[in-house]
């Protein structure tokens, strides 16, 4: 067995900055839990504030410390993440239950990957776009895997130093290649390191046991008795001298995820900055599920006020608005659904100053990734063309893009109509069941047709005789309904060389010449 554990010491703390800008991330902050600090960021622990303060004594340190309150549901949401795109690498995936920390058997996996190092370096990158520090270890068990990272030995790599560059730092850590390593690297470790320990820490540090070798040297039925069995039970687990069985972890059919905003966002920038958090999640459990997306609904809960309108009678503000964003073919690129949900943003005004945003996906379907191609087809035009239509769509609106649906009608103004764009099918439409358009046709014609003078017999147009060409071309049609055509279509030329389509009314129309259309 071959287990890499991935611990992230500052998961609580992450997560609740997670909709912060960059400047505000940069400033003191503090989670509280009881009115006590349970976490800090840097700069809250240059200013002196740190674990188990009262929440009065952090804020006399620092003044400007940005509190917030410690979440569990928050934390297990971004852990759940880091799991998802954990699960895109192997399909045995455990959430440890020590705090923060995922752990994935690489065995069967390691060749298809091309080996652990490469694969951990494709993880860390994967893992970039949630923004969590990690702390990863290896080792022959997952107990122990999991112990070594938590203990801070192993790898450690910051969204920051990945930018930089920093790769050597992603392939080395703290690891065990066989069960004497990891053992030795054991003894070494710290007893608070193991749930129980932590539970007494104070009474073990009074018996002079910090590590886990100290421990091991005393009777093993006098620490059972004084501290309870599972002390040692998890260190035998981690040793690997007592049985770990794990459940590995199944991505769940749908994707729900919600998040709270520190401060209420009054502008699209600030609800996208937060929507980017959720959109980084719903493409992890995308990768989980081996799925791309096919649509997917931001809804945002307002805060709750109201306010007079001109009649000074009082108009309730909306509690939620949900925004749909429908893809013209599933896809899972980050970027393209940034870009969409950023273009119906920008058509959906505020009513009210959002407080929470939650992400739904109920339509996708299961594919795996396109693969790249070393030359252009026509498959990467029409994906051009899709993409194009996706954004048209987000920007204008479901009716703000048209395009012409042939039908099977002689007349000209009656061949064709305006309907919705539709999603699926782009580039690949079946040609109308009339058939296609006869080529000595126009395909630009008047919303009306324009009524032409004549002299000699000939149209005029600009004041000018037309030169006929071609024709006629004898259409009568709608006898089945009240728009009866019976006309001679002509090709003509006016003095300046265009082509133009005209034609001379028959029988039921009133007389004369018209204007059809023109030839681009």
């Amino acid at each position: 067995m071959h287990w890499l554990a991935l611990h992230l010491p500052q998961l609580s703390l992450e997560a609740f900055a997670a909709t912060l800008s960059e400047a505000e991330r940069g400033t003191p902050l503090a989670l509280v839990a009881q009115h006590r600090v349970v976490a800090v960021n840097s700069a809250a622990a240059g200013a002196g504030v740190r674990a188990g303060l009262k929440r009065a004594t952090a804020l006399a340190l620092a003044p400007a410390l940005q509190l917030g309150q410690a979440e569990p549901k928050r934390d297990a949401a971004a852990l759940q993440a880091v799991a998802h795109v954990a699960l895109a690498f192997t399909p045995m995936v455990v959430l440890d239950d020590g705090p923060a920390t995922v752990l994935l058997e690489l065995a069967s996996v390691l060749r298809y990957h091309g080996g652990p190092a490469r694969l951990r370096a494709r993880l860390h990158d994967a893992l970039a776009p949630l923004g969590h520090r990690l702390q990863t270890a290896a080792a022959p068990t997952a107990a122990g895997a999991a112990l070594l990272a938590r203990w801070g030995q192993g790898a450690q790599c910051t969204q920051g130093e990945r930018a930089g560059g920093r790769r050597d730092d992603l392939t080395q850590g703290a690891h065990a290649e066989d069960l004497d390593a990891l053992r030795a690297r054991l003894d070494a470790a710290p007893v608070w390191l193991l749930g129980p320990g932590r539970e007494h820490w104070e009474a073990l540090q009074g018996m002079g046991l910090h590590t886990l070798a100290d421990l091991r040297a005393l009777p093993r039925a006098g620490l059972a008795r004084r501290f309870g069995a599972s002390l040692l039970h998890e260190l035998d687990r981690a040793r690997g001298e007592a049985p770990d069985p794990r459940q590995p972890l199944l991505p769940p059919a749908v994707f729900d995820s919600q998040l709270e905003l520190y401060a209420r966002a009054d502008t699209t920038e600030q609800v996208l900055h937060g929507a980017g958090v959720l959109l980084a999640r719903l493409l992890a459990w995308a990768q989980a599920r081996r799925a791309r997306i096919a649509a997917f609904t931001l809804r945002m809960r307002h805060e709750r006020s109201r306010r007079h309108d001109a009649d000074d009678a009082e108009a309730a503000v909306p509690a939620h608005t949900t925004l749909t964003v429908e893809l013209a073919e599933p896809g899972a690129d980050a970027a393209q659904l940034q870009l969409l949900l950023r273009e119906r943003l920008a058509r959906c005004p505020l009513p009210a100053p959002t407080l929470e945003l939650s992400l739904h996906c109920r339509r996708w379907v299961q594919a795996e990734a396109p693969s790249g191609e070393l030359f252009p087809s026509r498959q990467g035009q029409r994906e051009g063309l899709v993409r194009l239509l996706e954004r048209l769509r987000a920007r204008l609106g479901d009716d703000g893009v048209l395009r012409l649906q042939p039908l099977a009608d002689h007349r000209p103004e009656h061949a064709q109509r305006l309907q919705a764009a539709p999603l699926q099918g782009v580039g690949s439409t079946p040609p109308p069941s009339g058939g296609a358009l006869p080529l000595h046709r126009p395909a630009w014609l008047l919303p009306t047709p324009q009524p032409l003078h004549e002299r000699g017999a000939l149209p005029l147009l600009d004041g000018r005789p037309l030169q006929i060409l071609s024709g006629p071309e004898r259409i009568e049609a709608g006898w089945w309904d009240t728009d009866l055509a019976a006309r001679d279509y002509f090709i003509a030329r006016d003095d300046s060389g265009a082509l133009v389509w005209v034609y001379r009314t028959r029988l039921a129309e009133p007389g004369g010449w018209f204007l059809q259309g023109r030839f681009g």
